[in-house]
């Protein structure tokens, strides 16, 4: 039976000091090998050259049966600390499957700064109710985040009724971000069919109270209280 791994006059010269010379070695199926020696004596280096990651003088063949592979952990990660990355680019690391050295996404590393400092308010600051607005311009960009952080109930409803009176024909408008899916901005009169498909989603199929709505419209919906009142009529109707 061929063998599964065969080495023959292998000579190892990593900066140009000889390691191995003329080294040979032939595996069998099913058989089992350990490399012993002394710190510098090649072991890691002639690993190395079996995968193809060093050069080398001489043969080395391997006879992989089905789809074989070979699992390396190298004692060392060898990554280049010239690397140009921001800080939001590393951070992105975990919010994206793309590589980051392709590019982080826009909406990616928007996102992910929002909720970074959103978590921090939380945290740090024990904020209990933190909501916040992208201020857009009248190309229709965020230029930044405007955030608003309290721990009363009615300062949250205060701030919101605050809100819904801004006027739009400034220039500028704020939208709702402290959900990224839900695409609010704030104008002269609400979109009850929003508002009525959050409320569906969250009470459908449950009995709740009018003050259950209520506590629900002000804490998890960019909507002041008042707006429910004819969403909830229409809804019993």
């Amino acid at each position: 039976m061929e063998a599964l791994l065969e080495i023959s006059n292998l000579t190892l010269r990593p900066a140009r000091e000889t390691l191995l010379a003329n080294f040979s070695l032939s595996v069998e199926r099913g058989t089992l090998h350990a490399i012993v020696g002394p710190n510098g004596a090649g072991k890691t280096t002639l690993l190395s050259a079996i995968l193809g990651l060093v050069p080398f003088d001489g043969r080395i063949s391997v006879h992989w049966m089905g789809r074989g592979r070979i699992a390396y952990v190298p004692q060392q990660f060898q990554v280049d600390r010239t690397l140009p990355i921001t800080t939001a680019d590393f951070l992105a690391l975990s919010r994206q499957r793309r590589p980051v050295c392709l590019g982080v996404a826009g909406a990616t590393r928007k996102q992910f700064i929002h909720d970074l400092y959103r978590d921090q308010l939380r945290r740090a600051a024990g904020a209990r109710y933190v909501r916040s607005f992208a201020m857009r311009n009248a190309r229709n960009v965020s230029d930044y985040f405007l955030y608003f952080v309290s721990n009363n109930r009615l300062g949250l409803a205060k701030m919101k009724e605050a809100m819904w009176k801004v006027d739009p024909g400034g220039g500028y408008s704020f939208s709702d971000a402290t959900n990224f899916d839900q695409a609010v901005l704030f104008q002269p009169e609400p979109d009850r069919r929003e508002l009525r498909r959050l409320i569906a989603d969250r009470f459908a199929g449950r009995q709740a109270t009018v003050n259950r709505v209520e506590l629900f419209v002000l804490e998890n919906t960019p909507f002041h209280a008042q707006h429910y009142r004819k969403v909830l009529a229409a809804m019993v109707a």
